[in-house]
């Protein structure tokens, strides 16, 4: 009998099994796919190293702008898809070795919860049946296709999810994107840099959901500037071969073509087929009394002692660096050891280009919670740095701050690279630490990084 089995070998699982079998206990793996998960294969990295690419082919277009000539320049749009094959491959290759070196034993099978098993839980696989005293369920989630006319039949041919839309061969012409989402738009700003026309369409009155509105506002009028077509506030009502059928807010009826068409309207959590209702798992409902996911506490615990869940099918924070850490609680709380999940300050990062991140309240969400805060605001060509590598760059700094206890509750920046500065806001939330804390710490310099430092050195009224 294994001390831990983990269903699902994406970034909470595999994390959660490296880190149990580096403590000493006896770990199984299962996964049916690669190891990685969607967030390695099909999500994360594949359309980072694609974005990547895109960027280095906006730098030559625009090199002249910092005094380099290039003669010319192009894509190669088979090469750059097969980097990014070679760049997954290296990682799940990283992975793999990880696990050896953890002592985890991986088995390339679907597993299906089968019951209780004396003092633990049996899991099937193939022809085989397995036994451990703790259960960690990160089966994940996958792309939500809704339900809208001559969408589904598509699918597969013109019609296209995150994961079909990573093995193009051609690029094509003209890319119609339900969703202005994250992935929607991750996806527009590739295409676009390299040629693509894009369109997108969104329900929504905003792009990138829940992230800060005047960020997104200003994100949009950029890519506006670029060339992509936004139609906000639209329902798609139907799919007719290549066209997309949406509806204005007006009532007004209307058509946009497109060689593809990628639905990215969101995720849900995979809990159908792994075996729940065997051991009985509560699911977490929505207020319209539908499961949406895995129902955990603080320590990633389910109403079935000995039984965990981490990742996108808790159906709560559909990332892979929430699912990473909710592991590594699932992992801690079987040890024995002090650790609960906070969701405070986790970042959220649009690879665009220019990047978008964010920690934190948003101005919205500080004001739906009725609290008085103090919203800092600076333009990104406050820093030397920003202005040096960002020729023609806009951007812009946020930090909102509890006007009473002048703690950070919040932090959202657009310009490159964001990225790589958010942590050190998720640092300042989770520590608890007020604009003068900030203040006193020192920022290396020239570095974009000072922009932060640089927006809470202003008075809050």
């Amino acid at each position: 009998m294994y001390d831990l089995a983990i269903i699902g070998g994406g970034p909470g699982g595999y994390v959660a099994a490296g880190r149990a079998g580096a403590a000493g206990l006896s770990v199984i793996l299962f996964e049916k796919n690669s190891l990685g998960g969607v967030c390695l294969n099909e999500g994360c990295i594949p359309t980072k190293t694609l974005l990547y690419s895109a960027k280095v082919y906006d730098y030559t277009r625009h090199a002249d702008r910092y005094g380099v000539n290039v003669d010319a320049s192009s894509v190669d749009f088979g090469a750059v898809f097969k980097r990014k094959e070679k760049v997954v491959k290296k990682l799940v290759g990283g992975v793999k070795a990880q696990m050896r070196g953890a002592g985890v034993e991986v088995v390339a099978e679907e597993a299906v919860i089968s019951g209780r098993s004396g003092e633990g839980f049996a899991v099937a696989a193939g022809d085989v049946e397995y036994q451990a005293r703790n259960l960690l369920i990160c089966s994940g989630s996958e792309a939500v296709v809704p339900p809208i006319p001559g969408l589904r039949e598509g699918l597969g041919s013109t019609v296209l999810t995150n994961r079909e839309i990573l093995s193009l061969t051609e690029q094509p012409a003209e890319l119609v994107v339900i969703g202005g989402g994250v992935i929607g738009m991750e996806f527009a700003s590739f295409f676009n840099s390299i040629g693509t026309q894009v369109t997108v369409v969104e329900m929504l009155p905003k792009i990138l959901g829940p992230m800060d509105d005047e960020i997104s506002a200003m994100l949009q009028a950029q890519y506006a500037k670029k060339g992509v077509t936004f139609h906000l506030s639209c329902k798609v009502v139907a799919v007719e071969g290549d066209t997309v059928v949406y509806e204005t807010p007006e009532g007004e009826t209307c058509r946009v073509r497109g060689d593809r068409i990628l639905v990215s309207v969101g995720r849900r959590a995979r809990l159908q087929d792994i075996g729940l209702e065997s051991i009985g798992v509560e699911p977490a409902l929505n207020p319209a009394g539908r499961p949406y996911g895995i129902k955990v506490d603080e320590h990633m615990r389910t109403n079935v002692p000995g039984v965990y869940a981490a990742g996108d099918v808790t159906g709560f924070s559909m990332l892979a660096h929430t699912a990473s850490r909710e592991g590594e609680v699932a992992v801690n709380d079987i040890l024995g050891k002090p650790d609960r999940m906070r969701y405070d300050a986790i970042p959220g990062v649009v690879y665009t280009n220019p990047e978008v991140a964010g920690t934190g309240l948003t101005e919205a969400e500080a004001a739906r919670k009725g609290l008085d805060v103090a919203v800092l605001r600076l333009p990104m060509a406050f820093s030397g740095r920003f202005v040096a590598e960002n020729e023609r760059g806009e951007g812009l700094c946020k930090v909102v701050a509890d006007r009473a206890s002048r703690r950070v509750l919040g932090v959202h920046m657009l310009g490159n690279p964001c990225s790589e500065i958010i942590q050190g806001a998720c640092i300042a939330i989770e520590q608890g630490m007020t604009v003068e804390q900030l203040q006193q710490v020192v920022f290396p310099h020239p570095t974009v990084s000072e922009i932060l430092k640089e927006t809470v050195f202003q008075s809050i009224n």
